[in-house]
């Protein structure tokens, strides 16, 4: 006996020849995938409905733009029903084949920030106005510092696990970050890692080797001053967890410290205070610049 509350599918009409668009069928969403549409970023939709539009518009099928795209069919349903973020390659060659007037690349800056994690944007947005940026991290590389193949190896080790698509996504993100420091007018960076940061192999040798060696032409930077802390140095304030002080352009400081993929801005005066004066005393703790590259040196010459 038929369900009259079940939704059945009209029937696909034929495709033209020419690859011309037409109207693909509608199914019944499932419990989950209207959890993971109802989770997608207000921005994402809008993008996907604008690149849909000018598909339409142009006359061209999912199946015959994607190529041109350098995406797949399914991909490119994806961006259209806002479940992946478009990348800027594709916003490019959109606006190229479909003649888009630069309003999809109008869109990519904000459709990129969307693919932040919510706890994190408030620091980003920070971030961004930021004149120095000071960051302890007893136990990780920094997330400004990291090569992609760290980076990587950091995202397939995530409990719950990662699909392919989040763990792309999230080192995009991680590396596409990195261009503060070289944003220009320049930021004062300071960086205090753990030794413990530097010695837990993430990915193999190799990555670590390259890691050693990204850290030393970081470090090199004129903006950048990168020390270690390293072990048997007795309590520092490092030990309690890393944090990030942030000054901005109107002179303003903020903290910021995460934990468990939750994270937490900290702009009262007082607590402020607090984490300059604790990040004073690690820099006095840890190795001095040059030290601190000998250090590192050691390491990628030992492996």
């Amino acid at each position: 006996m038929t369900d009259p509350n079940q939704h059945t599918p009209s029937p696909e009409p034929d495709r033209k020849k020419d690859g011309r668009a037409v109207p693909a069928p509608r199914t019944a969403a499932t419990p989950q995938q209207r959890k993971r549409e109802d989770d997608r970023p207000g921005i994402w939709v809008g993008y996907g409905k604008l690149l849909r539009k000018f598909r339409l518009a142009a006359g061209y099928s999912q199946e015959a733009l994607a190529p041109l795209l350098g995406y797949s069919a399914e991909q490119l349903a994806s961006v259209e029903q806002g479940r992946r973020p478009a990348k800027a390659p594709l916003t490019l060659a959109a606006e190229r084949v479909l003649d888009a007037g630069d309003v999809l690349s109008t869109l990519q800056e904000d459709v990129d920030f969307a693919k932040l994690p919510p706890f994190f944007r408030d620091f980003v947005l920070l971030e961004m106005e930021a004149v120095s940026r000071f960051d302890i991290n007893p136990m990780l590389i920094p997330g400004l510092l990291q090569t992609e193949g760290y980076a990587r190896s950091l995202m397939e080790g995530h409990v719950p696990t990662l699909d392919q698509d989040a763990i792309d996504t999230s080192v995009e993100i991680r590396m596409g970050r990195q261009k503060l420091l070289a944003k220009s007018p320049l930021v004062d960076f300071s960086f205090v890692i753990g030794e413990e940061a530097l010695r837990q192999q993430l990915g193999g040798s190799d990555t670590m080797r390259e890691q050693y060696r990204h850290l030393l032409a970081m470090g090199r930077l004129r903006n950048v001053a990168l020390q270690v802390m390293p072990i048997g140095k007795g309590f520092h304030p490092g030990l309690n967890g890393g944090f990030v002080l942030v000054e901005t352009s109107e002179h303003r400081q903020y903290g910021y410290f995460e934990s468990q993929d939750i994270g937490h801005v900290v702009s009262d005066s007082k607590q402020v205070s607090t984490f300059a004066l604790r990040y004073g005393k690690l820099r006095s703790q840890a190795l001095n610049v040059e030290e601190s590259a000998a250090f590192i040196e050691q390491l990628a010459g030992g492996r």
